[in-house]
């Protein structure tokens, strides 16, 4: 039996070659799976006015065509802590493959087939699938990067990720002038990536583990603190695409290219935190950060609110994305930090279903406030909540660090 080999942050792995966990093909081939997250919902947002004069004469046609870019995001959460149990019992690349190639077929339903209800059955099975792999590639950065590098790649994720959803969503539009189906097709980028994976990514030996029966394997309780915050973020947030377009039209702004653009820096802003959030978390603890994030979305909230230009909204967009931005990374390093590598894929499979839970609810809790207040009251009352939520971890850093 050939040695063990330690690699890459103290990782060893067993019977195959050793792997540099700092060479470029590893971290593009973790990126590039990285990127098919942000892609699943976002992808075919331009052809949803096409799509729903499609399927306009079915049966509430226009809200199902709605629902088809949310849909996956609710399978998403349903699939992704499941799949954290099975790659903590069966090892973290078995499934991978299965779920890049279902992706695919999932992804691109709408380009094939005429029934909607196909199609949503389609988006569902990409949900799962996303939830596989997003559970997956997130593991395994915690399996083979520690400390510095840990914290460097976890913000770079986030990073290419937020690129990623600007270029998708960029495409689309372009393929949607052709036909409403062809942005469907992108999701064949899976198959791309798929041997990518089986030839530069390895199976840490850690990640199949012989938990001691004499012993309860438990992360700290203060992990729930970080899923639920995650979740809140993302109810907040996710306001921004869902009602961003309908405000700007209420102050006069009546080019959809303006409003893309607006929409599309959040996005841009998010990513040049997440690059800097190593930089970041060298200087700041875990709550610290909690508390920049959401100070700087309360600020971008307000201005808002306050504003009636599309200039002070653009400053808002950028507060916003610059304080999302901080808080994914910031999310995922700390949990990958608490959960024992016993039970980590368990744990950052919590994390995911815990993300996309908040996009799926987003709607669903914060719009029937503007039933009773306007878009600027709406933006108002959620900035003092956000601020509220920033004092809350700026003192729990102070009374830890007192204790």
């Amino acid at each position: 039996m050939p040695p063990l080999v330690s690699i890459g942050g103290g990782i060893d792995f067993k019977n195959q070659p050793p792997m540099n966990t700092e060479s470029w093909q590893v971290k593009a081939t973790l990126l590039l799976v990285s990127s098919l997250t942000i892609m699943s919902m976002i992808t075919i947002s331009a052809s949803l006015p096409d799509m729903t004069k499609t399927f306009s004469g079915l049966p509430n046609g226009p809200a199902l065509v709605k629902l088809s870019l949310s849909f996956p995001a609710l399978f998403i959460a349903i699939s992704a802590m499941v799949a954290g149990m099975v790659i903590d019992k069966f090892g973290r690349l078995k499934l991978l493959g299965v779920a890049l190639i279902l992706y695919a077929v999932g992804g691109s339903s709408g380009y094939w087939l005429n029934n909607l209800y196909l199609i949503l059955a389609g988006r569902a099975l990409l949900g799962i699938c996303v939830g596989i792999t997003m559970t997956i590639v997130t593991t395994l950065v915690a399996d083979y990067y520690q400390g510095k590098s840990r914290q460097k790649f976890a913000g770079l994720q986030i990073a290419v990720m937020s690129i990623g959803g600007i270029i998708f969503i960029t495409l689309g539009g372009f393929l949607a002038d052709i036909n409403w189906r062809v942005p469907f097709l992108l999701y064949f980028f899976s198959i791309l990536v798929l041997p990518a994976t089986y030839l530069y990514l390895k199976e840490p030996k850690e990640s199949v583990s012989a938990q001691r029966k004499d012993a309860v394997i438990k992360s700290p309780s203060v992990i729930w603190v970080v899923f639920f915050n995650i979740m809140l973020m993302w109810v907040m947030f996710f306001i921004i695409p869902v009602q961003i377009p309908f405000y700007l039209k209420t102050i006069g702004v009546e080019k959809n290219a303006l409003i893309g653009i607006a929409i599309a820096s959040t996005t841009l802003f998010s990513a040049i935190s997440s690059f800097s959030f190593s930089r970041i978390k060298d200087k700041f603890s875990f709550q610290q950060i909690f508390g920049i994030g959401y100070l700087l979305m309360a600020l971008g909230f307000g201005s808002i609110a306050i504003g009636n230009t599309y200039a002070m909204v653009m400053l808002g967009m950028l507060m916003s994305g610059l304080g999302m931005g901080l808080m994914i990374p910031n999310a995922n390093v700390w949990v990958m930090q608490l959960a024992p590598p016993e039970i980590r894929g368990k744990e950052i499979g919590r994390l995911t279903t815990f993300w996309f839970m908040g996009q799926f609810i987003s709607p669903i809790v914060l719009l029937p406030f503007l039933e009773t207040f306007s878009h600027s009251q709406l933006f108002y009352l959620l900035a003092g909540i956000l601020m509220v939520l920033s004092v809350l971890f700026f003192g729990t850093h102070f009374w830890s660090s007192k204790k």
